[in-house]
């Protein structure tokens, strides 16, 4: 028999959403480049990407009320999907008992969307947290490996316009493993733009 999809997946007291594997970035210390899930999850590479119907489906398998937060992540970039993304989000929140929603993205997806997107997507999470990777240019685009050479002036601006909306928690994030000093950067980058810092332990 063929095993189904891993649409979500758990981690602690955390329901994590697994919609798609696209992804415009090829960032040199992702997950997925040394395994197939994460954290002991089932394998996160999708047979196909999950209709709305399908998301539906697997979340009505889940009690959502007993979750401490649910997190849209998985193995590619929400935003690739920023439809199906926003209309999930809507159907968590319709739920009794929903707890708050977080996104965690690279924050392209104004150049992935061919339009702004920060608003619509605050409106929906409770708490965006954006993979800043570097506090320098140079060094962004050679951790981060972007598809669009203004990813890093794009991921400000909508860092920018999700802080400006008030709506949501924004937090930048960067992982252990870069060097002190971009550490420091990215700190001064994420307060300029008036966002948190989060510094995230790496799991291969």
């Amino acid at each position: 028999m063929k095993k189904a999809m891993t649409i979500s997946y758990e981690i602690g007291s955390k329901l994590y959403m697994n919609i798609t594997n696209k992804c415009p970035c090829n960032c040199t210390f992702c997950i997925r480049n040394n395994a197939d899930g994460a954290y002991g999850s089932d394998p996160l590479w999708l047979e196909h990407e999950p209709t709305p119907d399908e998301i539906r489906d697997d979340l009505m398998k889940r009690d959502i009320a007993s979750y401490e937060e649910i997190v849209f992540c998985g193995y590619g970039e929400p935003t690739s999907r920023i439809d199906v993304l926003i209309q999930s989000a809507a159907f968590l929140r319709s739920l009794d008992g929903c707890p708050p929603l977080r996104l965690n993205t690279n924050g392209l997806s104004d150049i992935i969307s061919g339009r702004p997107t920060a608003a619509g997507l605050c409106e929906m999470f409770d708490t965006i947290s954006i993979s800043l990777n570097a506090g320098t240019e140079d060094e962004y685009m050679r951790v981060t490996r972007p598809r669009f050479p203004e990813a890093f002036s794009a991921m400000q601006k909508f860092t920018s316009d999700c802080v400006k909306t008030g709506k949501a928690k924004i937090i930048m994030s960067v992982v252990d493993v870069i060097p002190q000093e971009q550490i420091d950067a990215s700190r001064s980058l994420a307060e300029k733009l008036g966002a948190a810092l989060r510094v995230r332990k790496y799991d291969a």
